[in-house]
């Protein structure tokens, strides 16, 4: 599905980012996987799943908030002269503790600076890239949480929000140079985010969606395949939902 396709990957180390990354190499895709600072562990995962698929696994390291530090990983993946045809913007993060009264703007624009002005940044980046080559995939991670909102996490919400128009916007300039961009939201997931979900509204969630039940990283990350790959070729500005059938209203 993805045989000779050279893709970048955030938020690789763990959760959707890291699933993400093994199902590009097991459909034959070369991967940058990007996380935000150097571990042992981290580069013997990276190592493994590239022996297990016989896929180029490279591990790139920036802080999403640092514009200095992309650009410098951008010149890393230049360096390695082959064409980029794949970005999924996956790194993020939420605040589950605070509510919207109680939180301080500091940790609000933290938010955002990650779920979307990092990825806003590298997503320029990159795109240039891409238009060298007319043609590519840009596939974000945004969430429910920006269609239905959810109980204290405003400005998780609201990030991924911006995410969800910056998309649609982006769509729409992309697309004369051959580069599609879409966007995938979850719901509930497996994840260590999703495990900070506290257990009762994590429960009320669940009652309320059709396959009650949570997601796991793998079942997003084969959506993100899908998006990235020419099976999707006549799809572009969408936000597909991958939130086992999710009930508008659930709070009624």
């Amino acid at each position: 599905m993805l045989k000779g396709k050279n893709a970048v990957v955030t938020g690789a180390r763990r959760g959707i980012g890291r699933a993400t990354v093994e199902v590009f190499a097991k459909n034959g895709a070369a991967v940058w996987a990007c996380a935000r600072r150097y571990d042992e562990g981290f580069e013997k995962d990276m190592m493994e799943l590239s022996r297990k698929y016989h896929a180029d696994i490279l591990p790139v390291y920036f802080d999403i908030t640092d514009e200095g530090q992309i650009k410098e990983a951008v010149k890393t993946i230049k360096s390695q002269k082959k064409q980029v045809d794949i970005l999924a913007n996956i790194a993020g993060t939420a605040d589950f503790s605070k509510s919207f009264t109680m939180n301080s703007v500091e940790s609000m624009k933290r938010i955002f600076d990650i779920n979307f002005w990092g990825m806003t940044v590298l997503t320029q980046y990159i795109s240039r890239l891409m238009i060298r080559n007319n043609r590519g995939s840009i596939v974000n991670v945004s969430s429910i949480a920006a269609i239905e909102g959810t109980p204290a996490q405003y400005e998780y919400a609201a990030s991924k929000a911006a995410v969800n128009g910056g998309m649609r916007q982006l769509a729409w300039e992309m697309q004369k140079y051959g580069i599609r961009v879409n966007t995938v939201a979850p719901g509930i997931i497996a994840t260590d985010m999703g495990n900070q979900i506290e257990d009762e509204l994590k429960e009320t969630v669940l009652k309320h969606i059709i396959m009650q039940r949570e997601g796991s990283p793998q079942e997003v990350a084969n959506v993100i395949a899908f998006l990235a790959s020419d099976l999707s070729s006549y799809m572009t500005g969408q936000i597909i939902r991958v939130d086992g059938g999710g009930v508008n209203g659930w709070r009624k």
